[in-house]
């Protein structure tokens, strides 16, 4: 059991925890929460013993192992392999204890310990987790050194999980990760036997992996059961009826001043006007603790081009003359919402500098509207501001021409106040970097948008702005992301990049889910399977629930019939369009056959989405009628 007994900690006089604390019983899976700054890395270095609380304790059971990601795998000749092999430091040295060693009774014993720790697995668990890390078994023999710092962070993370600490800390774990290692990283987080405390803004993995959220807030913790979810809307419920008792009492108070004020001078009245006046000295206020501004995003329309935006035929793309992606026959219209789908390496960064106009294609041919403008955003470009400018500086060199004002109100409306403004970007925190660059690519208002990673360093309420900017775009979206949430919440269509292809995935990111989960625990070759704790005993009937409880557990397969809802109309709206050009005498000139097989190519396509919309609403409906008989 981890005890964190209401300590106190400051950095630098600011106060990040006050007289706070909190139980998390033994094998809980929790995810640590809240905005960006307020002091969830430093409540971890407080639990490793990196850093003394100035006032109260932190305690952890005797003789546990705490264990986290601090940095990347060291770049070595050592394997993949044998790197997480050694994280298991007490098999290390007893394997190399039982070779040393010539006393018979001691290597009965380190073979019974060997045994106890299920040593002679070793290689085959440390291979599964590598495997659902998307190290695939030739990758595993390679040394560390062939990978970049990225990749050997995911061997440390590796490392860290095939050790299997009693505390496991977990600071942004699927920053390194793409969105197929994420996956199985949730998956992985709610079978693992011990504790597990995970900083995440991975609104998914706070549903999937956890049972439990540590909300930090005005310097206190507090924990509530179930996912995020559940935790978004007892948070909500609980400061909506606080507004209410604050309104009560500030009503009960206004009453007894009137009171007050009208009878303490009047000799008849002065006692009871006296005994309200020390009723109102007595009342504790209810305050509210503001929450911080909220972030919004606002990207620019733009005008509406003829379809299609982009077509490729037959390209192939790559790097030095080396084919990466072959046979791309892809056509991409404004209305269109894509994402990526695909392992990393597969080539979905390849996709969208192609898309972008940052590759030339090997062969084959890109037609592309000649009014068309693409705002592209990658992770690097965050590195490319400039450090020791602000801001407004920034857009100043793009807009020479633009008053102050009208500069700073861009900055507003892409999540960057006034303070930001005027702050060098290299005292920015991650997220306003990340703001700031999504600003830039979006300025001249493109007909396409292509992100490749964009919430890496943005929080969860930042991300929630993200999706809603992004419904509310003009223009198209092409989406690399491991944030299946916003994959979830944004994509009408999903293209899944594998073996050097391009081709549409036909089903939801569920259904993608589940393929991914089942090939990544067979790629080691059939050698392990996932490991699965003990289920132990087993658990106790639901009561029945109360309607109260049935909205409460309802309310996600809601929003996804209400998501299936929207997707349906706005494919009906693009079928209206098309079929007013369809109708249009005109279409069927002889000048143009070339827009007329086009025109039809797109009817067919979005026949097929419309009947994969209704089937995904259907299914939704059925999902929703299911839980609320229970």
């Amino acid at each position: 059991m981890l005890r964190i007994n209401d300590i106190s900690f400051s950095i630098e006089g600011r106060p990040l925890f006050e007289n706070t604390g909190v139980i998390i019983p033994t094998g809980h899976k929790v995810g640590l929460v809240g905005r960006n700054g307020t002091g969830k890395t430093t409540l971890f270095r407080l639990i490793r013993g990196e850093l003394e609380p100035e006032g109260g304790s932190i305690t952890v059971p005797r003789g546990a192992r705490i264990g986290g990601v601090a940095q990347e795998a060291p770049a070595s000749d050592d394997s993949l392999l044998d790197t997480v092999l050694a994280a298991d430091t007490e098999r290390a040295a007893l394997l190399h204890e039982a070779d040393s060693t010539q006393d018979a009774g001691r290597i009965a014993d380190i073979h019974t310990r060997l045994g106890d720790i299920d040593a002679w697995s070793a290689e085959a668990r440390a291979a599964t987790i590598l495997a659902g890390l998307g190290f695939d078994s030739a990758a595993q023999k390679r040394p560390c050194a062939d990978f970049s710092g990225g990749w050997r962070m995911r061997v440390a993370l590796a490392a860290v999980l095939f050790s299997q600490p009693d505390i496991l800390l977990l600071d942004e774990p699927t920053n390194y990760l793409d969105l197929e290692g994420t996956i199985w990283l949730e998956s992985y987080l709610a079978r693992y036997p011990h504790t597990v405390l995970v900083i995440s803004h991975d609104r998914d993995l706070l549903n999937k992996s956890v049972g439990a959220i540590l909300h930090l807030e005005h310097r206190k913790l507090t924990l509530w059961t179930g996912g995020y979810d559940q935790f978004a809307r007892q948070h909500a419920e609980r400061r909506a009826q606080a507004e209410a008792e604050q309104k009560k009492q500030q009503a009960q108070r206004a009453h007894l001043q009137a009171y007050v004020d009208r009878f303490r001078y009047k000799a008849s009245k002065a006692k009871q006007a006296q005994s309200r006046l020390k009723m109102i000295e007595r009342m504790e206020p209810i305050t509210l603790l503001r929450d911080a501004a909220t972030v919004q995003f606002h990207f620019p329309s733009p005008e509406e081009l003829s379809p299609p935006i982009i077509k490729l035929e037959d390209v192939t793309v790559g790097y030095d003359g080396k084919p990466v992606l072959a046979g791309l026959n892809l056509r991409i219209d404004q209305d269109d919402r894509i994402a990526l789908l695909g392992a990393n390496g597969e080539g979905k960064s390849t996709l969208s500098k192609l898309l972008a106009g940052r590759l030339t294609p090997i062969s084959g041919q890109i037609h592309a509207s000649s009014k068309l403008r693409i705002g592209y955003f990658a992770q690097h470009q965050v590195d490319e501001l400039y450090l020791d400018e602000t801001p407004l500086q920034h857009l100043r060199r793009l807009r020479p021409d633009e008053v102050p004002a009208k500069l700073r109100a861009r900055l507003a409306a892409g999540g960057l106040g006034a303070e930001q403004a005027e702050t060098v970007v290299g005292k920015l925190s991650g997220g306003q970097k990340s703001r700031l660059s999504l600003l830039l690519a979006t300025l001249d208002a493109p007909h396409i948008l292509i992100l490749d990673e964009p919430t890496n360093h943005l929080d969860i309420e930042s991300r929630e702005a993200l999706v809603r900017a992004l419904n509310d775009y003009a223009g198209a979206v092409i989406l690399v992301s491991h944030d299946a949430h916003l994959v979830t919440m944004v994509a009408d269509r999903l293209w899944l990049v594998r073996a050097g292809r391009v081709r549409p995935f036909d089903d939801d990111m569920e259904a993608y889910r589940k393929l991914l989960l089942s090939e990544r625990r067979t790629d080691t070759g059939g050698r392990a399977k996932q490991p699965v704790p003990s289920a132990g005993p087993k658990p106790k009937p639901k009561p029945k629930r109360n309607p109260a409880e049935i909205r409460r557990m309802t309310a996600p397969l809601q929003a996804e019939v209400s998501k299936c809802e929207a997707r349906i109309t706005r494919l009906e709206e693009m079928r209206e369009k098309l079929d007013a050009l369809l109708a249009d005498p005109d279409t069927y000139d002889a000048a143009n056959t070339a827009r007329l097989r086009e025109l039809q190519a797109k009817d067919a396509e979005l026949n097929q989405a419309l009947k994969r919309a209704e089937e995904l609403w259907l299914k939704a409906v059925d999902a929703l009628e299911a839980a609320r008989k229970g």
